[in-house]
């Protein structure tokens, strides 16, 4: 092999959400925070980005985490999420991916019935509790960062369904929040392809009607993914969220998991203690649980605990051949959907 660089990446799904890992390999990425280091991929160099996750090494459906030192002393590591997009702030399912990793790879020592492993992210500290036994991390819960309802039933005018209500919504991205019920469609494999298409029209759509920006991270100043919900019964929730260019989270997802409970909170549907269901497309569950209210600048929110399952099912190395002409990667439309890039 002519490899001039050799990445290690560990493979790991959540619930289904593939969130891959790499461990080692990339060196220092610029920037004195995980924030920094984000925006220099998004802003300066996005080659690693594009050399993981496009193909012919990746595909669009899964996500590919950096792993890094953390900038923080009370972190055990950092990591940001890179996408077929850009790099994003945060993800539930990448988190637990991340810890799974991390212990079960040893680099983080395991500590049976219980291990707490607190991580770096772009938007705040995440502290991780993993139950434990004979080796391997049965499920993990995630302190989420304080999220947020931005505003409720929002209306939307759409070329193909009318005026639609929607909640935006701060869970570690912002979110806007649809009732599945306005696009008549139902949360099932069988609609994904349509629902993606759709959340990705939404999602511009309202981008260019809602204004956003975090209050402490003004960088984070745009709706990043429409979910879809569906409410089951007083408890449980089905929840789509559709990402950037094309596709659905395969997982409940736990920053929009995090933003639908701020909303309940905010209609006075959740409160304290209050614990629910996520329930994804493929039928896979986070557990949800509102510990507590805060205030960011003067907005009420809420501390939200989200728990889900991660499996580690491969470990690769990846490089890339001198004379490969896709070492930067390709996209390609059949997969891309209706969000594929025009320029």
């Amino acid at each position: 092999m002519r490899w001039k660089k050799t990445l290690q990446v560990v493979g790991v799904h959540c619930e289904g959400e593939i969130g891959k890992v790499i461990t080692g390999g990339v060196g220092t990425i610029p920037g004195e925070t995980v924030l920094d280091k984000m925006n220099y991929i998004n802003e300066v160099d996005d080659s690693l980005r594009r050399l993981v996750v496009l193909e012919p090494r990746g595909c669009l459906q899964m996500s590919v985490n950096l792993l890094l030192p953390p900038t923080r002393p009370d972190a055990h590591a950092g990591f940001f999420v890179m996408q077929a997009d850009k790099a994003h702030p945060m993800s539930g399912s990448n988190s637990i991916c991340v810890v799974t990793a991390l212990l079960e790879l040893g680099i983080v020592p395991m500590q049976e019935p219980e291990t707490t492993v607190v991580l770096d992210t772009a938007v705040g500290l995440v502290t991780a509790r993993a139950k434990c036994r004979n080796g391997r991390c049965e499920s993990i819960s995630l302190d989420m960062m304080p999220a947020f309802a931005e505003q409720l039933d929002v209306q939307i005018d759409t070329p193909e369904f009318g005026k639609i209500k929607v909640d935006i919504a701060f869970g570690g991205v912002y979110y806007a929040l649809v009732d599945v019920d306005q696009v008549g469609l139902d949360i099932t494999p069988q609609n994904a392809r349509r629902l993606a298409d759709l959340g990705v029209k939404l999602a511009d759509i309202v981008n260019a009607h809602v204004a956003v920006r975090h209050p402490l991270y003004p960088k984070i100043n745009k709706i990043a993914y429409v979910m879809f919900r569906n409410r089951v019964t007083d408890d449980t929730y089905q929840t789509c969220t559709t990402l950037v260019p094309g596709r659905i989270d395969r997982s409940p997802c736990g920053t929009g998991s995090s933003a639908n409970l701020a909303t309940l909170a905010a209609r006075g549907l959740a409160d304290v203690g209050s614990r629910l269901v996520s329930r994804s497309t493929i039928g896979s569950e986070f557990k949800v649980e509102l510990l507590g209210r805060t205030e960011i600048n003067g907005k009420p929110a809420v501390l939200p605990r989200i728990e889900g399952r991660g499996w580690l099912y491969s470990v690769e190395q990846l490089g890339v051949d001198p004379d490969d002409p896709f070492g930067s990667g390709f996209m390609v439309s059949d997969t891309w959907g209706e969000g594929f890039p025009q320029s």
